[in-house]
């Protein structure tokens, strides 16, 4: 609850600003201020609406303009940003100019002295005419940039993933096991903005890769079976020598059902979920321990993450792969013998700037790193969520060849 009033405050301070750069800064008092104070007001309830309703199947239609417009509200917002200290030095500027060329009084002294000028104050109207102008500069610039990069950004979300090639070294892999290639994908987020054919390109991506194994890192899905099932048939058509496996995000929790319904689903589409076990992957005589633990979200539900359950007993002389949907579960991995964890979550940001920001909560945003010495490979996600835009971080799934 906390965090919901703390998002209601932030998207409320959002929407004054841009209220007071685009709508105040822009036009004088009347008519058309008031017409556009309420079209911002307007926007504020839909973005309410959307984060409260799009998840009912009745108010899907909301999920379109309402995460549109929250993309746009955001880049408006950080281009306005960004555009305040130009804009400051050219207010300042302007009106030492201004203030220059007004008109002078001339004072004359008692006598016969020497005129002495003085400047005057710039006439209101004038002051008011430069202020309108710079705020309408401003608001132009901005909003064509965000408008911009809205369109690109969503032209990047709602195309083709790319796939990604990455080869791990992990030194104590038995030379058997070497070339075993993985399919990794993550944050496939089905729900009111995606389509069967999303899934079935994915699905057809997936299958041309020919993979040993397919791994689904989590945040299949944002919704009920009921509501998405039918997007979520495709998978029964997933192809690989020893199988396809899935592992909860924090998204598979967020539904009022809980992440068992889904389990099951897939369960019939031929994918195995991975809930706090392993099995083995043999591979030309060799063995490998692929295991999967909940995500860290599930701890609220008596569902969260069992590193011990997962790996404990294990033949510690075999490699270890971990599917664990955050990065950040990759320090409990590290101290159970893990030699690679498989991850997804961040979205490699998603949207520029947020790739700044996801340091402060997970240890690696996207690619290839490690935590404690061990690997960790961070997909940035074949999907999106909330708008459907990426910027910086375009869709992927990952082609993992260990060495």
């Amino acid at each position: 609850m906390v965090f919901v009033f703390f998002m209601v405050a932030v998207v409320t301070a959002v929407h004054y600003y841009l209220w007071h750069r685009l709508v105040r800064s822009t036009t004088r008092p009347g008519r058309l201020r008031r017409s556009l104070s309420f079209a911002v007001a307007g926007l504020f309830v839909l973005v309410v609406a959307t984060f409260v309703g799009s998840r009912v199947e009745a108010f899907h239609w909301l999920a379109w303009p309402g995460f549109l417009w929250i993309a746009l509200m955001f880049y408006l917002f950080v281009f306005l940003v960004v555009l305040e200290v130009p804009r400051a030095v050219v207010a300042l500027v302007t009106r030492r100019r201004a203030a220059r060329r007004a008109p002078v009084a001339e004072l004359v002294s008692a006598g016969a002295g020497p005129v002495v000028a003085e400047e005057a104050p710039e006439p209101a109207a004038d002051a008011m005419s430069r202020r309108l102008f710079l705020g309408r500069a401003t608001a132009a610039v901005a909003g064509v940039s965000a408008l911009g990069t809205v369109g690109y950004g969503a032209t990047v979300a709602l195309g083709d993933p790319v796939i990604e090639p990455v080869r791990v070294t992990l030194p104590g892999l038995d030379q058997r096991l070497r070339g075993l290639r993985f399919a990794v994908v993550s944050d496939i987020h089905l729900g009111p903005l995606t389509g069967i054919g999303h899934t079935e390109r994915i699905v057809r991506m997936i299958n041309g890769m020919e993979a040993d194994v397919v791994a689904i890192v989590g945040d299949l899905v944002d919704g009920s079976v009921a509501a998405l099932g039918r997007l979520a048939k495709p998978f029964q058509h997933l192809e690989s020598r020893y199988g396809a496996y899935f592992v909860t995000g924090n998204h598979e929790y967020f539904t009022e059902e809980g992440p068992g319904e889904w389990v099951e689903e897939l369960a019939g589409l031929g994918v195995r979920s991975l809930r706090n076990e392993r099995v083995e992957i043999r591979h030309q005589g060799a063995v490998l321990d692929l295991a999967g633990v909940n995500d860290l979200n599930g701890v609220a539900m008596d569902d969260g993450p069992d590193f011990g359950k997962a790996l404990g007993g294990r033949d510690p002389g075999r490699a270890a792969v971990l599917l664990a949907h955050q990065p950040l579960q990759a320090e409990q991995a590290a101290e159970h013998g893990v030699d690679l964890q498989l991850s997804g979550h961040t979205h490699g940001g998603q949207m520029m700037p947020f790739n700044l920001v996801v340091p402060l909560q997970q240890p690696v945003v996207s690619g290839l790193g490690t935590v404690k010495g061990m690997p960790v490979y961070v997909t940035r996600g074949a999907g999106f969520w909330g708008p459907p835009v990426r910027v910086g971080a375009p869709p992927e799934i990952t082609m993992l060849e260990l060495r």
